[in-house]
Formats: structure tokens, sequence, C-alpha cells
């Protein structure tokens, strides 16, 4: 397996009464497909993962493998704080179908790089997946270090990274590793032009639930080294990067979502959008709708 090109970290749409809405997922799942994406993230923390109880976590991922009928790879968001609860977590969704686990640093306790090494080689041997090593630092308190990634990438079932770890230099740390076996996936989409076009096999990416063919068209222009064309596309498509971190992830996002057509609502302790924001939704719903347009797309709402 090697992931590349664009990867949605798809959100997970509620209804109005806060229970799965399925039929919502699943006309999100076609709409990123026709939109030409490369892969899908589900119940990763844009996913809401955290907030799924177990029947949710399977019936969420059995329906996204089912729509998605192996046209690209499900990963499923596997990465908790215990490695024993990680392993098992990641066995239910290889028996849910999925094809690759997308592990996170494991949050809050805070590992030292040792046990990071020793936790992901337990995952891979052990999980019945592939593992794409996740690493946001912001959000975990773990910073998984570029020298730990080098031994990780050694690992025949550690398929490669989603790096979210935006700091100058650390995407360049980690392009020699890449190889058949390896991927380098930026995990950051205000620095995903500067990552793909230093040679980033692709981008996970939170604004693509709204606008998957613009950034689809980003991680090509890159691929062709157009970096004037990818530079301007990027600054067309900044706006709706900047507006996915005005609250945390994935309440931006989804209130784009729901503006669009797909569920409704997020689950505590996150709430919706502030109200304050709303004019700048409308805005970016907007924006989203032109640059999809452009790409000879529309959401598939209804």
């Amino acid at each position: 397996m090697h992931p590349s090109g664009l990867i949605t970290a798809l959100a997970t749409p509620f209804d109005e009464a806060g229970a799965l809405d399925l039929d919502a997922w699943r006309r999100l799942l076609e709409w990123q497909l026709a939109a030409g994406v490369d892969g899908v993230v589900v119940a990763g923390s844009t996913g809401e993962a955290s907030m799924l109880d177990e029947g949710e976590y399977d019936a969420l991922l059995r329906a996204a493998v089912a729509a998605v009928a192996g046209r690209v790879p499900v990963l499923a968001g596997t990465g908790l704080s215990g490695t024993a609860r990680t392993i098992t977590l990641t066995r239910r969704a290889a028996a849910a179908g999925a094809d690759a686990a997308l592990v996170v640093t494991p949050p809050y306790v805070r590992p030292t790089q040792e046990g990071l090494l020793a936790h992901y080689r337990a995952v891979a041997e052990q999980g019945g997946l592939p593992v794409v090593l996740y690493n946001v630092p912001v959000r975990t308190g773990v910073d998984l270090l570029p020298e730990t990634v080098a031994a990780l990438a050694a690992h025949e079932r550690i398929v490669g990274i989603k790096e979210a770890n935006a700091a100058t230099g650390r995407i360049a740390a980690l392009l020699p590793l890449r190889g058949p076996g390896f991927s380098v996936l930026g995990g950051d989409d205000a620095t995903a032009a500067r990552a793909l076009l230093a040679g980033a096999d692709g981008l996970v990416s939170v604004g693509s639930n709204a606008a998957p063919a613009a950034y689809r068209r980003l991680c090509e222009l890159a691929r062709r080294s157009e970096a004037t064309a990818t530079a301007d596309w990027d600054a067309r498509l900044a706006p709706l990067h900047a507006f996915c971190g005005v609250e945390p992830n994935p309440v931006p996002a989804k209130a784009l979502l729901q503006r669009l057509g797909y569920g409704r609502g997020v689950r505590l302790p996150l709430l919706p959008l502030s109200s304050r924001h709303h004019p700048e939704a409308e805005r970016m719903v907007a924006l989203a709708r032109e640059l999809e347009n452009l790409c000879g797309r529309t959401p598939l709402a209804a």
C-alpha cells in the first residue's frame, strides 16, 4: 500500500437528533469519490472518533467500505492513548474492511520516543492492518521526531506518515524516508502547497470535506511541479484553509457541510460554530461552490 494524492479526513454527519446520519454519510462519500479523491479517512479526529460508541464506529466504517467498494483506500482512525486498546480497535477496523489504520500518537500520556517506537511496532505487528503514522503535537502533547519516524519507516507494515507539525523544515526532514514502502503525507492544509512542491506524496485534508475537487487540483498542480499555478490556486484556497481553523476542528468544516446539505451539528464537548462566524461560513460556502464549479464538480447534496 502506498497512500498518496488527496485523502479527505472525513467529518461524521449527524442528524437533527444527534444520531449518525448514514444517508448523508453515503452521499458525502459519493461526492468525494466523484470529485476524484485518492483516499478517505473514517473516524479520525475530524470524524469525532472520540464521540462515537463502538456500534457507531463499526456502522460508520462498514458503510464507508461498502460505499467505496475498493475504488480508493479507506483509512480508519484507530489511535488511542493505550497500546492495547489501539491494537484492539485496529483489529476491529480490519474486520470491518478498512485498508489501513491511521494511528495518531497516543494523546495526553506523552510517551518518550522509545515508547513511541514500541507502541507503533506493537500496533503494526498485532493490529492486522498496514499503519500510517499520524503526528499532530498541538493536539496530542507529543511530537514524533524525524529520527523516530526513520526507525519506524523500516518496518514493513508501517507504510507512511501524516505529518501535521507545520514547523519549517519538518517535512523536509521526512522526505528522505520516501520510497515504495513509505509515504510522506502533509497533514496541514495551510502549508500543503509547500509540502507538495517539496516532494510530499500527498495531503490528508480537512478543507476537502467542502471542496474536494479544488483540493485535488492543488495536489495535481504540485505533482506536476507547476509552482506558479500551484501558488495561485493555493491563494484561492487560502480563505478555506483559514476558516477551518477559526474554531476547533471539525466545527468549521461541519458548518460548511451542513450548509451544503450533509448532516447537522457536532457532539459535546464541541459546540456548533459561533454565530459571529456565520457570515464568514456563508462566504466560504460560496467560495467552495465557485472553486468546485471551476473544477467541473458540484456538491451532490440531495
